[in-house]
């Protein structure tokens, strides 16, 4: 379901201002907005029904129905996780109950996700990756992982990509990138200080930007040019960066996939070419091993 009230967030600044007047009452009375009439909501918000039909439609939505069902799925979801948020990590949980939770937070960040993902960037980002020189991969801490998981999945496929561990060898590597390569940038807040310096640097060139990171307004997303979200349902020991990471790791997955299924069967070709076989395992890889 398309995920209405960050579509509006997303939207706003390219709206008229009579339908940004419209939107900043939604996004500031949401709940109370879907209980009004669109006629109600007209004379809240000081515009007009067309107004209001016209602002859902430019966010892509068919109508001021669509929109509130979608807004009111929304808000059911919030509810629920933050009836959720009670249900965090305590001193006197067994470890049946830290398994069941963690497990359940894990996947409730991927669901988030996959809410948040929009399949008209996500097609825009996996062309940019076929036609680019080179991936240059960004994160530090835990989101390093991700870049890194990145870089193994896409040296199979023979896609040239670079990671580099330390920030200073990040930072040169922003500093030597061009307009034909692309940079992509993994940070869950969104806020860290090191990738706003590498975002720069590329700007600086010309260099495309990916940013997977949180859905707030960030300085990370505000200098990328395609923006990939991730969620998180994080426990009290957040400086794990646990559910935060699986939702990096799976956005990587569905473009590491969306990539590879864009040829096939030459992809599988490289999957069995660069498939590294076990000692004592003599059977050839097969061309069938799956993406």
């Amino acid at each position: 379901m398309k995920s209405a009230l960050l579509r509006l967030r997303e939207s706003r600044d390219s709206l008229s201002e009579t339908e940004r007047a419209v939107a900043d009452y939604l996004l500031a009375h949401p709940q109370e907005a879907m209980e009004l009439s669109i006629h109600e909501m007209a004379e809240r918000s000081f515009s007009s029904p067309s107004t209001i039909v016209r602002m859902c439609r430019r966010i892509g939505f068919d109508g001021f129905k669509e929109f509130r069902r979608c807004v009111t799925y929304e808000m059911a979801v919030r509810k629920q996780s933050q009836e959720e948020e009670q249900k965090e990590i305590s001193r006197e949980d067994s470890l049946d109950e830290i398994i069941e939770k963690i497990t359940y937070k894990n996947i409730m960040s991927l669901e988030d996700t996959k809410n948040l993902l929009d399949g008209e960037t996500l097609a825009k980002c996996v062309d940019l990756i076929s036609q680019c020189r080179a991936v240059l991969l960004f994160g530090i801490g835990a989101s390093l992982c991700a870049a890194r998981d990145a870089y193994l999945k896409f040296l199979r496929l023979n896609k040239p990509c670079i990671v580099n561990d330390d920030w200073h060898s990040q930072y040169l590597q922003a500093k030597n990138a061009s307009p034909d390569d692309l940079g992509i940038v993994i940070s869950y807040s969104g806020e860290t200080v090191e990738m706003v310096e590498c975002m720069k640097a590329m700007k600086e060139n010309g260099t495309p930007i990916i940013a997977i990171t949180r859905c707030v307004n960030s300085p990370v997303s505000q200098l990328a040019d395609y923006k990939l979200y991730t969620a998180a349902n994080e426990s009290v020991f957040r400086s794990g960066a646990m559910s935060s990471r699986i939702s990096q790791l799976n956005i990587i997955d569905i473009l590491y996939t969306a990539f590879a299924n864009e040829e096939y069967d030459y992809m599988l070709e490289r999957l069995s070419k660069t498939h590294i076989r076990k000692p004592g395992n003599l059977r050839p890889p097969s061309t069938d091993e799956p993406l």
